[in-house]
């Protein structure tokens, strides 16, 4: 991004009556043009917010971080620099570089990382942190050739790797990785010196954008894709297996196929961390069968579902596989090594990720890993994503004896189910579920409003808060924490401003059942919903018009307890545990 698309982003903002996302940047360099493309970047990311970036005094970073830790903030932004552990690391002050020195620099080095990593602890109790370790080569210290790593240099390496080792420990802190920067800034196109003299900024303006859009991207990171679909022959494999037979396809080294491996490699790493990935593939389904079935196959065959193997257009195949996961085109990734398949897929489904795979270009195939790593990247595995796929065949199950209901079977078939809901409040470890499921439901979404973690956590601390978590488990498993809702009690009315629930739980009537419970455990007499419609929440609209007496457009939404309680259906959940309120 260049500097006058910076400037101009950010003097575009949204109007005043716009929410405002704040962010505490704390750093010991001049913030200068980074502040203005860290604030274009946010921009780009949360356009509906008006982003204001906060920073302190220039040179004195641990006071900085004592002022962020006071602060407001939504967010806070911390780049350190090496003169930040020495100010003789940096360019503009003169004390030494001399072997006699180093020992001290070390020294006071130490004590520097350990004070700020005292800071950013306390810090990070009260606002999420994005840091970026020091980016510029340290100046010419070492006596020693350039060439050489030379001692004193590399126990100054081991001071920062154990501050971010540390700092990454902690929660609510994420740290900018080197590699990756390494890999979109070449170091030799970092520092300004001329304006590191002459201002205290010591990066070039590309430089500064860089650093500027990954830590917006910790800041307000994107919501990780939910599934993958994957062509076989010549991506899965290597060969056409209709050509060649079942023996004939391969992934092996000494077959000159290994990225093919790979890819299955990745695709296991992926489905065991609760990504789900499906087949899309025009060819012969017996074969399909067979092959999958190869004991050698790195990616094994029950992490795939659904298969969709016939002789149609990709497009219907893949519209079979969303049909089955029951999610958006937007949330999904397809990779084929057609260009004419990736078009076509694209036609139809322009929200999704289409990415080609190129047998023949093992550079391009191991760059495609990274990418695909980095769309369903996550902040840690739950209990729920391991869970994921047995209960999406459940729910295939359960959606199958709904739509082909005859003479009350639905019925027996849902007593029949043996369902359990355990409710809990918000809190603990439960917190990041509840989070992910706010910030990544659609269908069942009473408003389609997302939140950041502040808001989170301030709507969790209200007064007169009613936050539920809520667990269901039936003879066919458990599906783990699957939905969330968050509102305000006051005398006799219930006021319900966030409710998602996972389309794994859909034909189940938790969500009746979460509503007789609330009015019979409240002691409600009417519960009011800030409903939104939006392009996707059909399910949650089809839902509320059952129990309201007026059109979906009436503000406030009221669902009266007598009318609900006349209306809805026979429900057969257990609760196991109760403890929200």
């Amino acid at each position: 991004m260049k500097l006058a698309e910076a400037l101009k982003i950010v003097q575009s903002t949204p109007s005043s009556n716009a929410e405002k996302f704040s962010v505490w940047l704390a750093c010991g360099i001049f913030p200068l043009h980074l502040s203005t493309f860290l604030a274009a970047h946010l921009n780009r990311r949360i356009p509906e917010r008006n982003t204001e970036i906060q920073s302190g005094v220039f040179g004195d970073l641990p006071g900085n971080l004592l002022q962020l830790k006071q602060s407001n903030a939504d967010a806070g932004a911390v780049v350190i620099e090496w003169a930040d552990l020495d100010p003789r690391l940096g360019l503009r002050r003169l004390g030494g570089w001399g072997p006699n020195v180093l020992s001290d620099v070390l020294m006071t080095a130490g004590q520097s990382a350990n004070q700020l990593l005292q800071l950013l602890d306390e810090a990070a109790k009260s606002v999420p942190i994005a840091v970026c370790l020091p980016t510029l080569a340290l100046p010419p210290i070492s006596y020693q050739p350039g060439e050489q790593f030379e001692l004193n240099q590399l126990l100054l390496e081991k001071t920062l790797h154990e501050l971010a080792a540390s700092a990454a420990g902690i929660a609510n802190i994420k740290i900018i990785n080197r590699h990756r920067l390494d890999a979109v800034s070449p170091s030799s196109g970092r520092l300004d010196v001329k304006s590191e003299l002459s201002t205290g900024f010591p990066y070039t303006t590309v430089h500064a954008s860089i650093v500027g859009e990954l830590l917006a991207s910790l800041i307000y990171p994107s919501p990780p894709k939910k599934g993958l679909i994957t062509d076989l022959d010549d991506t899965l494999w290597r060969g056409l297996v209709g050509e060649q037979g079942v023996d004939g396809i391969s992934w092996e080294l000494d077959q000159r196929s290994h990225i093919h491996a790979l890819y299955q490699q990745l695709l296991r790493a992926l489905s065991d961390s609760g990504v789900l990935v499906a087949v899309a593939s025009k060819n012969d389904p017996a074969l399909v069968a067979e092959a999958l079935a190869r004991s050698d196959l790195i990616l094994p065959r029950d992490s795939i579902f659904p298969v969709e193997v016939s002789w149609n257009p990709k497009s219907e195949s893949v519209g079979k596989i969303l049909k089955a996961w029951n999610i958006g085109a937007d949330a999904t990734v397809f990779v084929d090594d057609s260009p004419l398949e990736l078009a076509e897929v694209e036609n139809i489904y322009p929200e999704m990720e289409c990415l080609r795979f190129l047998p023949d270009n093992e550079q391009a195939t191991y760059a495609l890993l990274h990418n695909l790593r980095d769309f369903f990247g996550k902040q840690e595995i739950v209990a729920e994503d391991a869970i994921r796929l047995a209960s999406l065949r459940s729910s295939g199950v359960v959606q199958s004896e709904a739509e082909r209901d005859t003479s009350g079977s639905f019925e027996t078939f849902l007593e029949q189910l043996n369902p359990e809901l355990t409710l809990s409040t918000i809190s603990g470890a439960g917190e990041s579920r509840a989070f992910e499921l706010v910030n990544k439901t659609n269908q069942f979404n009473l408003n389609g409003r997302r939140l950041d973690i502040a808001q989170f956590r301030s709507a969790l601390n209200r007064r007169d808060t009613v936050s539920l978590l809520v667990s269901y488990n039936d003879k066919f498993g458990p599906l783990g924490k699957i939905a969330v809702l968050l509102g305000r009690l006051d005398s006799t009315v219930l006021t319900i401003d966030t409710r998602v629930m996972s389309c794994r739980a859909f034909s189940r009537r938790i969500e009746h059942k979460c509503l007789e419970h609330l009015f019979e455990s409240l002691d409600v007499s009417k519960i009011e919903m800030d409903f939104q419609p939006t392009q996707r929440n059909g399910p949650m609209q089809d839902f509320l018009s059952q129990f309201i007496n007026t059109d979906l457009t009436a503000r406030p939404l009221i669902i009266d307890r007598q009318h609900f309680m006349n209306t809805k259906p026979d429900l057969y959940h257990k609760i196991n545990e109760v403890s929200y309120v």
